[in-house]
Order: C-alpha cells, then sequence, then structure tokens
C-alpha cells in the first residue's frame, strides 16, 4: 500500500527561491530536518529551469524576475504547489500572487512552524485523498473515524498509538525510523527521549493481540511484519 502519510515527507520535495543566502540556508536546513526533500535555488531565472517540485517557497521580491511573473510562469506549466512569501506585506501583492496561481502566501518574519504547517495544508488541498481505510490482513485503520479492528473486533487505541500504527501501515514492510514516527506521531520538533516510544509500541501490540505484527528493526526503527493469526484472547 502506498498511501501518503505524514510518514512520508521526504518523498516531498521542496524548492525555496529565496535570494538572501543566509535566509534560503536556513530555510533549506530547517526543511530537511522536518523530512522534505528540499534544494534552494537565488533567482528567478533558477526556479524557472529547475526541476519541477512537489512545493515551490517562492520569495516575491527576487533580483532578475519580478516574483509574481515566475508564479504565473510555474503555475501556466506546472500544478506544483506554490506558496508566495515577501517582506512587504500589502494586500495588493498577497492578492496580486494568489489570482496568478499561487496557493497560499506567507509574510516575513515567519516562524519554520508556520511554514510547515502551510506546507501540510496546501499538500492537503492539491493531493487526491488516499484511501480512507487502510489494510494488513486482519488489520484495518479507517483514517476518517480514526478507528481501528482486528478481524472485525473493535481495538480501542490511543492517538499516540494510532499514530504509531498509521505511520507503519501506509507501507506495510518499509522500515520507518524512530525518530520518523515520532515526529509524525508526536510533534515535529520532537527532542525528547526515544525510550517512550518503546512503551507505546508494546502497548499496541498488546492491545492488537498479534505481538509479532510489529518488528523491530534493530538500529533503524519499525516495520509492519507479516500477518499472523490473532491470538486468542484470556
Amino acid at each position: 500500500m502506498n498511501a501518503r502519510t505524514r510518514c512520508d515527507t521526504e518523498e516531498t520535495r521542496v524548492l525555496v527561491v529565496e535570494d538572501d543566502r543566509g535566509i534560503a540556508e536556513s530555510l533549506v536546513r530547517g526543511l530537511r530536518q522536518a523530512g522534505y526533500g528540499a534544494e534552494g535555488v537565488r533567482t528567478g531565472r533558477a526556479a524557472l529551469s529547475a526541476s519541477t517540485p512537489d512545493v515551490v517557497l517562492l520569495d516575491l521580491g527576487l533580483p532578475d524576475i519580478d516574483g509574481v511573473e515566475v508564479c504565473r510562469r510555474l503555475r501556466a506549466r506546472s500544478d506544483a504547489a506554490i506558496i508566495a512569501v515577501t517582506a512587504r506585506g500589502e494586500e495588493a501583492d498577497r492578492v496580486l500572487a494568489l489570482d496568478e496561481g499561487a496557493d497560499d502566501y506567507l509574510v516575513k518574519p515567519f516562524g519554520l512552524a508556520e511554514l510547515l504547517a502551510r506546507i501540510r495544508a496546501v499538500l492537503r488541498r492539491r493531493r487526491p485523498a488516499g484511501p480512507e481505510i487502510l489494510r494488513h490482513g486482519p488489520l484495518a485503520l479507517d483514517l476518517r473515524t480514526r478507528q481501528v479492528s482486528v478481524d472485525g473486533r473493535a481495538v480501542a487505541l490511543t492517538p499516540k498509538e494510532f499514530g504509531i500504527l498509521e505511520c507503519l501501515a501506509a507501507d506495510p514492510g518499509r522500515v520507518v525510523t524512530r525518530q520518523q514516527i515520532l515526529e509524525r506521531a508526536w510533534d515535529a520538533h520532537w527532542y525528547g527521549p526515544t525510550k517512550v516510544l518503546d512503551v507505546h509500541v508494546a502497548a499496541l501490540r498488546r492491545k492488537l493481540g498479534m505481538p509479532s505484527l510489529i518488528e523491530t528493526v534493530y538500529g533503524q526503527g519499525f516495520r509492519l511484519g507479516a500477518v499472523q493469526e490473532p491470538q486468542e484472547r484470556p
């Protein structure tokens, strides 16, 4: 199963178009730390010649081509999500960028947390919705109602447990690192101990009645393994 979830941000490519080297490097670094594939260019021409990304973070104050014109040209040839960035903040600039195809805008200065939230929002609007129910053998996750069942039996999970399971069930067999799970199920800037994850995984295995379903890949993370029949409850 190859549904897009919070766990596959590394498949999302973000192009940062910003002429200020310091700002650009900081943004690229923050996006990469959050799991995105990020690259930076400093001119409108470079942005127009770059390979098509999933998201364009476009500064409107570029040195060679007006940012609104770059936005218009990008939109004419691509369905990438475009977030316009301006230090000017005038309503007319924002409206013009939106009219020329931008999906959203940010006014400098802004924080990384706000940028990541805007990226998630534009991707939700632009990407086709994935399946509402993820299945792996007798396991079923309803992403809309956030309910889980095993062989039709409802399993009550905490929000954190559901987040962990959703992360793994999006692509059974794929190893998801401990940090990726923590950042998606907890917070994008989780810096606490990873031991808390083991406690939730242990509870999740017990509740599902399939202890071997969630495999520990030592030194890497976790994955959903081959399905075995649920153990009988006493």
